[in-house]
C-alpha cells in the first residue's frame, strides 16, 4: 500500500510557475512507476507525465511537453511536478499516483494509462487566472 498526499497549488497569473508536490508513505517507494494527471470540470482527467521507478525514464503529453517537468527523489519519498509558462487552460484538479513495479536493470518506457495506476491522491487544484 501507497499513501499519496498532494500539495504546492494554488492560484498564479498566466505565465507564471509552480511546482507540485507528491509525498508518498509507504513502503518500497522506490519501487513505484509514478504519474501527474490532471482533471479540470467537466473533462475527463489527463494523464500529464509519467515517471519510472528510479527516476531515470519519463514520459510527457504534448500539452504540456517543454513546459512541465517531472522528477522524483526516492531518498524524501517525494515525487514533484515543475509547471512553467502556465495557461489558462492549465486550471484543473492535479493528481498524483502510482503503481508498484519492482526494481529494473532496464526500465521500461513509463506509460500514461490512467487504469495502469493504483494508488492516487486526493488531488490539489491549480488555478490559472489573471
Amino acid at each position: 500500500q501507497l499513501r499519496l498526499v498532494e500539495s504546492g497549488g494554488g492560484l498564479v497569473q498566466p505565465g507564471g510557475s509552480l511546482r507540485l508536490s507528491c509525498a508518498g508513505s509507504g513502503r518500497n517507494f522506490d519501487a513505484h512507476y509514478m504519474g501527474w494527471f490532471r482533471q479540470a470540470p467537466g473533462k475527463d482527467r489527463e494523464g500529464l507525465a509519467a515517471i519510472s521507478s528510479s527516476g531515470a525514464a519519463t514520459i510527457y503529453a504534448d500539452s504540456v511537453k517543454g513546459r512541465f517537468t517531472i522528477s522524483k527523489d526516492n531518498d524524501k519519498n517525494t515525487m514533484y511536478l515543475q509547471m512553467n509558462s502556465l495557461k489558462v487552460e492549465d486550471t484543473a484538479v492535479y493528481y498524483c499516483a502510482a503503481y508498484y513495479s519492482g526494481r529494473y536493470s532496464i526500465e521500461p518506457t513509463p506509460v500514461l494509462v490512467r487504469d495502469e495506476f493504483d494508488y492516487w491522491g486526493q488531488g490539489t487544484q491549480v488555478t490559472v487566472s489573471a
